[in-house]
């Protein structure tokens, strides 16, 4: 039997949070090697454990695997979570690039400047609100967190990331110049 996934990326949710939590929902425990300094980042690199030179990274099945997408899609592949047939993973992949744009607006929220925040916020409460939301509770119906590796993965003491400390956040974009 293969060892536990290993997770390389920072201490925090970030792109890698989805795939705890597809871990999660398919039981898996996994281990977390988390980026301390940007010698850990050049390290993978100089290596070659990095294909695009960026994490997260996920080691499993003795790949090293690279790409949020990519990586969700082999674990759910991997655990039968990834539809039965052609039409429902058409519709995950829906679901998952609706997730993928909703990240991408929150993640850069930190990186405006101060003068386009409160802008930049409204449009993401409003986006997030009349379009994401709507979407996603129509198909959950808050059936996730009913599932026992979820509810699980919820309870405190978990490997579920805290929300992000915007002064950590700030720091953590110094050190690695990001």
């Amino acid at each position: 039997m293969a060892g536990k996934p290993k997770l390389h990326y920072f201490n925090a949710r970030g792109r890698m949070e989805s795939i705890r939590w597809l871990l999660a929902a398919a039981g898996v425990e996994f281990e977390e090697q988390f980026l301390k300094s940007p010698e850990d980042l050049e390290k993978l690199r100089n290596d070659g454990s990095l294909m695009f030179q960026q994490v997260p990274m996920v080691e499993i099945d003795g790949m090293k695997l690279s790409q949020t997408r990519a990586i969700l899609n082999y674990i759910a592949a991997k655990h039968n979570l990834y539809g039965t047939d052609i039409k429902e993973r058409a519709l995950i992949d829906m679901y998952s690039e609706g997730i993928a744009d909703l990240n991408e607006m929150t993640m850069r929220f930190p990186l405006y400047p101060p003068d386009q925040k409160d802008a930049n916020m409204t449009k993401i409460r409003e986006r997030t609100t009349n379009r994401y939301f709507p979407a996603f509770e129509k198909a959950l119906k808050t059936r996730i967190s009913n599932l026992p590796p979820v509810k699980k993965f919820l309870q405190p003491g978990s490997q579920r990331k805290p929300p992000a400390d915007p002064k950590a956040s700030k720091a953590t974009r110094e050190l690695f110049k990001i």
